[in-house]
């Protein structure tokens, strides 16, 4: 047999820390190595198994669109994208009436930071401290981890940070250069920091008075993961833009711009090769047709409450906080969390960090209560 991990070292450019497994099989929220050792995915690919690995409607979908159309320039129309736009604009956010497909949550974010600079004729932008939003040049300009930015500079410039939920912080930073405000309902690889409604209704204010675009970042949060279809929905508010990625399209990359009729985009000043193409259609409308037939949004609020409620009994004097939204959880810990996420390796257990100090856990959408209850058990036996 190959030696996986000597190719990949000899081969690929080494930009991503590596666990020692090579991850060859998925099904639901299992995981496979080479050697046949089963563990309880606990990551889902970042966020983005959130209808479970090869799911048996986007794989037929992927099936049967391929042996169709794969590909098709968007100087044509196609049936299959057609069909995906009319579905994604049913589940998202009323106000939003257009969509501009792309391939991955970075491509969603520099279409949001183009569109809203063309619209406003503005040119800066205020995000938050730990906020990611992706590491292109525009898109990590407004992620805030100097780790990622360190290097790169000069970043695009206009781009500035104010602390999370904090709006007094937020209006002071405003001028009359800001051109759009970009926030994630849930602080993904910040910490799994959940936004405050009051806060984010009082930025919706002061957008729609200062002429500003609020754009909504669900590159991880969206798709039924927090117990809503998006996460906005838990704030009562509605985005001038929506960027989406991730768990749109079952696992196939594909990202999104979601965008209200304040943005008017013409002709040539965006565009992309492979976003909107037929496969990654056919996936991402098996993909929310499962969300909506699974009711997977209640199926996450009720799984986030039984999993926390599991951690939540018990006295767990490693243990800050525990913080979640749906199945989206975040333990934050009195330590380094890497030699954590080891233990939970070695105990079959794929988890991530959200920083230095916190587990961040994202499970597929279908793990059952009883693969909950083992990884509870096991985060209980490493944090007592």
């Amino acid at each position: 047999m190959k030696d996986y991990r000597e190719l990949n070292r000899q081969y690929e450019i080494d930009v991503y820390p590596k666990r020692d497994v090579v991850l060859v099989k998925g099904k639901g929220a299992k995981l496979w190595d080479e050697n046949g050792v089963e563990y309880i995915d606990c990551a889902a690919g970042i966020g983005v198994a959130n209808i479970g690995h090869c799911n048996d409607k986007v794989a037929e979908a992927l099936y049967k669109q391929a042996q169709t159309l794969i590909t098709c320039p968007n100087t044509f129309f196609n049936d299959t994208k057609s069909l995906l736009l009319e579905k994604l604009m049913s589940v998202a956010p009323k106000n939003l009436t257009k969509v501009f497909l792309s391939n991955s949550g970075t491509e969603a974010m520099e279409a949001a930071i183009k569109f809203t600079r063309f619209v406003t004729k503005k040119t800066d932008f205020i995000a938050t401290m730990k906020g990611f939003h992706g590491r292109t040049l525009g898109a990590l300009s407004a992620t805030y981890k100097e780790e990622y930015r360190e290097g790169f500079y000069p970043l695009v410039e206009g781009f500035s940070h104010v602390p999370y939920n904090n709006f007094e912080k937020l209006a002071a930073a405003v001028t009359d250069k800001t051109a759009g405000i970009i926030l994630e309902p849930v602080q993904g690889e910040g910490g799994i920091n959940i936004g405050n409604k009051e806060y984010f209704e009082k930025v919706r204010q002061l957008c729609n008075e200062k002429n500003i675009i609020l754009i909504i970042d669900e590159i991880q949060s969206g798709f039924c993961r927090t117990g809503k279809m998006f996460a906005c929905e838990h704030l009562g508010i509605e985005p001038d833009i929506l960027t989406l990625a991730k768990s749109i399209a079952g696992g196939f990359p594909m990202g999104a711009t979601v965008c209200s009729p304040k943005i008017e985009i013409p002709m040539s000043k965006h565009g992309t090769t492979f976003g909107g193409n037929p496969l990654a259609c056919a996936a991402a409308i098996a993909s929310i047709d499962f969300m909506l037939q699974e009711n997977l949004a209640a199926q996450a609020e009720e799984k986030g409450e039984y999993f926390t409620g599991l951690l939540k009994s018990e006295n767990l004097s490693k243990v800050r906080e525990i913080r979640n939204l749906g199945l989206m959880v975040g333990i934050e810990i009195k330590e380094k969390v890497q030699p954590v996420l080891q233990e939970l390796l070695k105990e079959k257990i794929i988890a991530l960090p959200a920083g230095t100090t916190v587990i961040r856990l994202l499970p597929p959408l279908v793990i059952s209560k009883e693969d909950l209850k083992t990884v509870a058990d096991k985060l209980i036996k490493i944090l007592k």
